[in-house]
């Protein structure tokens, strides 16, 4: 057994978990709680298996995810797979997860407990349990903790992500699932979520927001049902904290001036709103709600340009190039191969002695030969950048995790010897599943020195017409139509043997459909040009469902009058009931959930029942990336003078 210190994210510091005790939403602190597992940490690993679940590169090149199942009896491992399965969809489903998601290496290390369960669940009275990774309820079974507070054995934890090979702490990121359908989880140095709660995938984004982004709560209490009181700290360091006025931020271009006025990815608008870091007044947040106040929600700009970051600094965007530690001649090609994105292409600009070369443009191989350079010697850069519209901060840009540049000495008096590299592709988007039809897909080759390879590109059989940067193609550019298609990226009869090299995929065109239930209603409207409308004289209840024509999991979200995006979870207390609208909402351990109209997520909001008619809508995200076209339908909630007996 091992035992250490909690520490906790609380209020921008870090403390003990005594400290954080009281915490509410979610602990946020690194767990590592006092364990009573009967097993050493030696017997821990001699059982695990390492699974790999995503594999986008080698783990020295990659960010990995490393999930941990504890409580998960050997009977109980199909139920941790599948509760990975979820977990991970839901954040492929979240922004920058979805676009930087081939920057991720994921890995499960299952590793089965002799008794089902964790400690502590879910009362400080509950039995303990001999499990695998020690992992607890209420901080480690602390009586100054709080139920939700979920640690795990910080050594027994680090010992089985050491069984990756590859992996250090310094290019991994620890998540530790519990089985257990109990709301919990912690975020610090792990990352630890209940895999079987109606939140639990959604509490996973939100604690690697603290682990890898160190992004704060932007609660506005510390206790659940207690209103946090007045911020009286100076100027926040958390990227999306401030004292300052609009006015100020934009005057002393500070903070998320850049994001002003904007419209909200997690709904309403980007500016200045009060409560956050436990305080309920004096400090204020960017967004209304965000994936860091309540969960379901996604990052907002602010939040997602630190994340965007915080992913890319795990890499580096150049995973390969032409040699540069001696002069080359200028009679060969030049490569650099790059990451690649889901969400979009990167961009190469080549230089020779300080002047850009146009004419080569993004291509990740330039031949020398074609440059017809003067004798002598000269400089070659390749500068590798990511354009994501996520970022704005131009020194985040200029950051190591955004650019990358390469230099090479040209000596036109080298001679270079020739080679014997066949045409072969070395590094592509796999394979094995379908590709959304808005994704970048990729292909790399090898490098013969002597000659540059072209990947030619076809959809369906036809060529499709790919200028600049070969080995990425934009699927989103080609606007395909619904169903499935065959891509195939080709290099022509270049190998030794003269044979074409072909790679094949599927790209799913068709999102997944969604359905709705609703409550029976007062009555029906049918209107033309108008959605079906649904007249309700209370609360009412709303299932979501969803169908798709290819495997995985297919993430299901709604929203209220065009706020942002949720993410459907059924209902907090029961995964599989229907999510419940009330005129008022209805507060669950001091937590609202389902006012209709206007949000309210703590008992102290505006509880003014939004009378009269709203908008929702509803659409998917499927295993492939594919987000259907929202489809809508209105609710009417007559207020008391209207509704009859």
């Amino acid at each position: 057994m091992t035992t250490s210190v909690t520490r906790v994210r609380a209020a921008g510091l870090f403390a003990t978990a005594g400290a954080v005790l009281a915490a509410l939403f979610l602990g946020t602190g690194a767990p590592s709680a006092a364990a009573d597992a009967a097993a050493t940490t030696d017997a821990v690993t001699d059982a695990a298996t390492v699974v790999p679940v995503q594999t986008t590169g080698p783990a020295d090149k990659r960010f990995n995810l490393v999930v941990l199942g504890d409580g998960y009896t050997a009977a109980e491992l199909p139920e941790f797979r599948a509760d990975v399965e979820t977990h991970l969809n839901v954040l492929w489903s979240t922004e920058p997860f979805a676009s930087y998601r081939s920057y991720i290496n994921v890995w499960a290390v299952e590793t089965a407990s002799a008794e089902s369960g964790v400690d502590c669940d879910p009362s400080l009275d509950a039995p303990r349990r001999d499990t695998a990774l020690g992992m607890g309820f209420w901080g480690g079974c602390n009586a100054d903790s709080v139920q939700r507070l979920l640690t795990v054995d910080s050594g027994a934890a680090t010992a089985l992500a050491d069984l990756v090979p590859g992996t250090a702490s310094a290019n991994r990121q620890i998540v530790a699932l519990a089985n257990s359908d109990t709301y919990g989880g912690a975020g610090g140095t792990y990352a630890t979520a209940s895999g079987g709660n109606a939140l639990s995938s959604l509490i996973t984004p939100h604690e690697i927001g603290h682990s890898l982004g160190k992004l704060q709560d932007e609660y506005d209490y510390y206790a659940r049902g207690v209103p946090g009181g007045t911020y009286s700290g100076g100027e926040p360091e958390s990227a999306h904290h401030t004292l300052l006025t609009e006015d100020q931020m934009h005057e002393q271009r500070a903070k998320w001036w850049r994001w002003l006025g904007e419209e909200s990815e997690s709904g309403g608008v980007i500016g200045r709103h009060e409560g956050g870091m436990y305080s309920t007044k004096g400090v204020w947040r960017p967004s209304k709600h965000s994936i860091m106040k309540t969960l379901g929600y996604a990052f907002d700009q602010v939040e997602r340009e630190v994340m965007v970051q915080k992913i890319s600094a795990k890499v580096n965007l150049v995973q390969g190039h032409t040699p540069d530690a001696a002069p080359i001649g200028d009679d060969r090609t030049v490569w650099v191969d790059t990451l690649h994105p889901v969400g979009g292409e990167l961009r190469v600009v080549w230089r020779l002695d300080g002047e850009r070369l146009r004419a080569v443009g993004d291509a990740r191989t330039v031949d020398l030969r074609r440059l017809d350079l003067a004798p002598g010697t000269h400089t070659l850069t390749a500068t590798v950048t990511d354009p994501t519209p996520f970022v704005r901060d131009p020194a985040v840009r200029a950051s190591a995790a955004l650019t990358r540049t390469v230099s090479w000495t040209v000596d036109t008096s080298v001679v270079t010897a020739p080679d014997q590299v066949a045409a072969a592709f070395t590094d592509h988007t796999a394979t094995g599943a379908p590709v959304g039809a808005a994704s970048v897909v990729y292909a790399e080759t090898t490098h013969p020195a002597g000659r540059p390879l072209a990947v030619r590109w076809a959809l369906d059989g036809r060529p499709v017409a790919n200028p600049g940067n070969d080995r990425d193609l934009d699927l989103g550019t080609l606007r395909l139509g619904p169903g499935t298609h065959e891509l195939t990226a080709r290099i022509a009869g270049t190998d030794i043997a003269g044979t074409d090299q072909e790679l094949t995929w599927t790209v799913d065109a068709s999102a997944a459909t969604a359905a709705y239930e609703l409550s029976e209603p007062l009555r029906t409207v049918h209107r033309p040009g108008r959605p079906v409308e649904y007249v309700y004289d209370g609360p009412f209840t709303m299932g979501l469902t969803a169908r798709d024509d290819q495997d995985g999991y297919v993430v299901r979200q709604f929203r209220v009058d065009g706020d942002g995006w949720q993410t459907y979870y059924g209902w907090p207390t029961d995964a599989g009931a229907p999510y419940r609208f009330t005129p008022q909402g209805t507060v669950i351990d001091d937590l609202v959930y389902g006012k209709l109209g206007t949000p309210r997520v703590v008992p102290w909001d505006d509880a003014t029942p939004d009378y009269g008619t709203h908008t929702i809508e509803y659409r998917t995200v499927d295993a492939a990336g594919n987000i259907s076209s929202p489809k809508r339908f209105l609710v009417t909630l007559l207020p008391p003078r209207q509704q009859v007996s």
